[in-house]
């Protein structure tokens, strides 16, 4: 048995940087079937195949969060955990304390924690990662008979759920829909919990077929509970199997089985969530029960289009999103009141012309969100649906309550928390928010089936932990994106900005935007940043070159994007002998400068008054923007601004740069410790 388990932890050594590689993985590579695996492993450790990979990866952190070389997200990756905040929390578990305090504690303190083979491996560092000695690998081995375990309930902050595809029991496929509802129903009602982080339907559908243990999937969701289930529908019965599992310990915590007639659905639905709170002892309060109680429709027939027309919804491609619409407007006639199937028609028709430049079903949406919103105003849908039409007629503001309120009577959306990132990075520019929501989105999302959603959802969080001055973590999540999805059409453009940020090289930021502007040559965003990074070398033939495609390009498809850039191009078409165009330009620009109502206006009235030379008027703005909130991490640059120039030897202007630098650094530096405090990272 000891020669088993010497190999066994050779090998997990060998791999614990592979995200992917588990207990399938294991087996194969010791010659030996997955079950027998289970079985000499449970044997020997008294530990699942699972947790024995997962506390080896965990002994291997120890040692390096003890050198102080790496982050704790670093670290997390370099042992396989993908997530950082899965890593934290079994970390904690195991060794009492969270990995960033390591560096906090005296080595009497670290001592008492470690087992036998952290005190052997700090001693021989060097020929535990050189040779991987087999007397090192044995020590491994023989501690696991001593490690502590953790049987302790997960605290009430730390319980979390994944509601796996439910299986469909009865002979007839067509009924696989109705299945699929009953699994998205109960998903949906917790959902409706505060305190439980419910994993988002995509994150669980790559699970439908899969033949991957309990404690795998727990691993790559970081959840504590899952939710499985089968059911079929025979007539006008509903036969429903359903079963709680603790994942730490594959540990059945409670099983159902149900036999109800049709009509009693939406009982069975409330009930299933009542019986999953109880089991696990989550808070549930009045406001949620209400909502969870709540019945979508009183027609079995109208609700029965409703679930016909999910998966056509979920697909999010135009042909599928059109099918749902005919068969929520089904719903509808059937129940003229059914707010549900408002709501996700009205969603429905903002998803299909999103990114179309031509709106056609602005007043479509209107009309639907109003009708769901009549029939249930407390319902995230609703409400989502709402904030959709005010993003779609711009009016941005008007959708910020909207979008609030749909988290707060489902704080688990994964829409409505994609939604408000957006909207703090874009619309109401919030540093702090925008951060919070992009980690929450990644939270819910975390290992979704769908490569590009997934690629998207890191992308979002490397530019929201870029804005916010995280730049080290911002490199790992771009890269992170790039790999679910190489195609990505806007992570090359971000990891340039983000190497750019580590190098500070103005001329290998340039070689990068011009080598992702030749794979698209339709992208008037890098376009235009290839022109700026000339301007500011002051090498404005090259600058001119760029800036002129992009703004005829601009013109000719009638588009207002990038006004506050109008004053660097005005600029360069003067060097360059267009003094009519620059003044239009700079006129362009003025206009929008005075107009801008967000928090870059004293920045581009700043600009404004140095093209006109009034040094003044700039450093007023200039000190007016030092004063404000919600500072973002390309704001340290402003102090390189060839249109300052003039000033740089000013010590008002030294010291408002200095000013707004330290607000920004004050910021990152309480941004940290509210996300450590929420363990968002």
């Amino acid at each position: 048995m000891e020669d088993f388990l010497t190999q066994a932890t050779a090998i997990v050594v060998e791999r614990a940087s592979d995200e992917q590689f588990g207990v399938s993985e294991l087996a194969e590579a010791m010659n030996m079937s997955r079950s027998n695996l289970l079985r000499k492993v449970k044997s020997a450790t008294n530990l699942s195949a699972s947790l024995f990979i997962r506390q080896v990866r965990l002994e291997i952190a120890m040692e390096l969060l003890k050198e102080g070389n790496l982050s704790v997200s670093e670290v997390s990756y370099r042992v396989g955990f993908g997530s950082p905040s899965y890593f934290i929390k079994c970390f904690r578990e195991h060794y009492g304390f969270s990995p960033g305090e390591v560096g906090n504690k005296k080595v009497e303190e670290l001592q008492k924690a470690e087992n036998p083979i952290s005190k052997y491996t700090a001693r021989n560092r060097h020929q535990y990662w050189v040779f991987t000695g087999l007397a090192v690998i044995l020590l491994i081995a023989l501690a696991y008979f001593f490690w502590p375990k953790n049987n302790e309930e997960p605290s009430q902050e730390e319980k979390s759920i994944a509601v796996l595809p439910f299986k469909n029991e009865s002979a007839d496929s067509t009924n696989l829909y109705f299945v699929n509802g009953l699994m998205e129903s109960t998903l949906n009602n917790l959902q409706k919990i505060k305190n439980l982080r419910v994993i988002s339907r995509s994150s669980v559908e790559k699970y439908r077929n899969t033949n991957k243990s309990i404690p795998e999937m727990a691993e790559e969701l970081g959840v504590s509970y899952f939710v499985t289930g089968s059911g079929q529908k025979v007539g006008e019965q509903v036969l429903l199997s359903i079963q709680l599992i603790d994942a730490t310990n594959e540990r059945q915590i409670w099983a159902e089985q149900y036999n109800r007639r049709l009509a009693d659905i939406f009982s069975l639905q409330n009930e299933i969530a009542t019986q999953i709170t109880d089991a696990i002892k989550v808070i549930v309060t009045p406001t949620e029960l209400q909502q969870i109680e709540k019945r979508p429709t009183e027609n079995l027939l109208a609700y029965d289009y409703y679930l016909q027309a999910l998966e056509p919804y979920h697909s999010r491609t135009d042909e599928g999103l059109q099918r749902g619409i005919e068969l929520f407007e089904k719903a509808i006639e059937q129940d003229p009141e059914f707010s549900l199937a408002y709501a996700h028609v009205a969603i429905s028709y903002y998803l299909l012309e999103m990114f179309r430049s031509e709106k056609l079903y602005t007043e479509k949406i209107n009309f639907n969100a109003d009708k769901a919103l009549l029939y249930d105003s407390k319902s995230a849908e609703s409400l989502t649906a709402k904030a959709f039409y005010y993003i779609q007629s711009e009016d941005f503001s008007l959708a910020l309550p909207y979008l609030q309120k749909a988290l707060e009577y489902n704080p688990n959306s994964s829409l409505a928390i994609q939604m408000l990132a957006d909207f703090y990075f874009r619309l109401a520019p919030d540093t702090e928010k925008y951060l919070e929501y992009a980690l929450k989105a990644v939270q819910l999302q975390v290992a979704s089936g769908d490569s590009t959603t997934q690629s998207y959802s890191f992308l979002q969080l490397a530019n929201a932990l870029m804005t916010a001055g995280f730049v080290e973590q911002a490199r790992e999540f771009i890269d992170r994106s790039l790999v679910y999805d190489s195609t990505n059409y806007y992570a090359p453009h971000l990891r340039a900005y983000i190497l750019f940020a580590e190098e500070k090289d103005n001329s290998k930021m340039r070689r990068r935007l011009i080598q992702a502007w030749e794979n698209d040559k339709s992208r008037l965003d890098i376009l235009q940043d290839i022109g700026k990074f000339y301007y500011l070398d002051e090498m404005y033939d090259s600058a001119f070159f760029y800036y002129l495609q992009f703004v005829e390009a601009r013109k000719a498809n009638g588009l207002r994007i990038y006004e506050l850039e109008n004053a660097k191009i005005s600029l360069v078409y003067e060097k360059m002998g267009r003094d009519e165009e620059a003044k239009s330009l700079f006129q362009e620009f003025s206009d929008f400068a005075e107009s801008d109502e967000s928090i870059y206006r004293n920045i581009a009235l700043a600009n404004k008054y140095a093209i006109l030379k009034d040094w003044e008027k700039v450093m007023n703005h200039l000190k007016a923007f030092a004063d404000e909130e919600n500072n973002q991490f390309w704001f340290l640059y402003l102090k390189d601004e060839p249109v300052f120039a003039p000033l740089k030897s000013r010590s008002d202007f030294q010291s408002t740069m200095q000013k707004i630098e330290d607000k920004f650094w004050e910021q990152h530096d309480r941004i940290k410790k509210i996300l450590e405090k929420k363990k968002l990272i």
